[in-house]
């Protein structure tokens, strides 16, 4: 009878750690381009940084089985340097679920360039907040990497439902930047110097008083935008179509700024479909500001005014 009655409360304990977890994340490793590679090393690395990124408690709040933040993640290894060193470009999308729609609305959609880390078979991936940098910088780079963009995602999650709800997780993030490895361009991406479309500047940038307006955008077109489609659709357009001159405001004092195309990265299909619900004589001065803030996509943005 005692050990049924341990047996149960172990599984309990164990149903309770899995609910607790907040992201939902699949991971694809790819090495195409490095020749004559033990494929092996590619499916353990992937299980690695899947397990590391699910199993890891970011958070002190519960998250349910459909509260997970759907997250995936492609690193693409580019080449492999001597001691099990690799180069690789990562790409990190994420989304979140709509109030009363079956759609999912991306968050993130991003590719970071600058990612070099040692990785070992059969060694476990470790990260310890208070100590981002051990004996091996080039190891923990990975990991800081990772649970960089955690805090990112989750951070951006909780600005989706309430206004800067996601601060003290931007603040998660900025402090591994603030001890990122002191590599120099061995370890590109954590400094203001190593570019102007980083790690660095992101976080900067979601922190900074100029960019606030991007953050109070960001709870509008989610909560008083697209979670109101259902129920009120009118009303829901017109909050996420006000945003776009919030928006245009912030990109002109700050041009070329990586946060306004880290956003876009993310919304412009949303964007579009908004204004081509409006009417067409209308449609001009959303698609001429969108197409100021978000260039690479401006072709998309035009065709709506045909």
């Amino acid at each position: 009878m005692l050990k049924k009655l341990i047996n149960l409360i172990t599984c309990c304990l164990l149903s309770f750690t899995v609910f607790a977890q907040e992201l939902n994340t699949k991971v694809k490793i790819l090495g195409t381009a490095i020749p004559n590679a033990d494929k092996q090393i590619f499916t353990t690395m992937e299980k690695a940084v899947t397990d590391f990124m699910n199993t890891r408690k970011w958070t002190t709040d519960e998250f349910g089985t459909n509260e997970k933040i759907d997250v995936n993640i492609l690193i693409n290894l580019t080449q492999k340097k001597d001691e099990d060193v690799y180069t690789a470009t990562l790409t990190i999308q994420a989304s979140r679920p709509v109030f009363n729609a079956s759609y999912t609305s991306p968050t993130v959609n991003f590719v970071d360039r600058d990612v070099v880390f040692r990785y070992s078979q059969f060694t476990p991936l470790q990260f310890d907040n208070t100590r981002i940098v051990g004996n091996d910088a080039v190891a923990s780079n990975l990991t800081a990497i990772l649970a960089y963009y955690a805090y990112i995602i989750i951070g951006l999650d909780y600005d989706s439902f309430s206004p800067n709800g996601g601060q003290g997780y931007f603040k998660k993030a900025q402090y591994i930047v603030n001890n990122a490895p002191e590599e120099g361009k061995t370890l590109p991406g954590w400094k203001a110097v190593d570019g102007n479309r980083n790690r660095y500047w992101l976080v900067d940038q979601l922190l900074s008083p100029r960019f606030s307006t991007v953050r109070e955008v960001w709870y509008t077109l989610h909560r008083k935008g697209l979670d109101n489609m259902y129920s009120k659709p009118e009303e829901a357009q017109k909050e996420i179509l006000a945003t776009i001159s919030k928006l245009h405001q912030v990109n002109r004092e700050n041009p070329g700024s990586m946060l306004i195309q880290f956003f876009f990265n993310a919304k412009s299909d949303e964007y579009a479909k908004i204004v081509a619900q409006a009417p067409r004589e209308d449609r001009a001065q959303y698609t001429s500001m969108l197409g100021q803030m978000d260039v690479p996509n401006l072709p998309k943005y035009q065709a709506l005014n045909k």
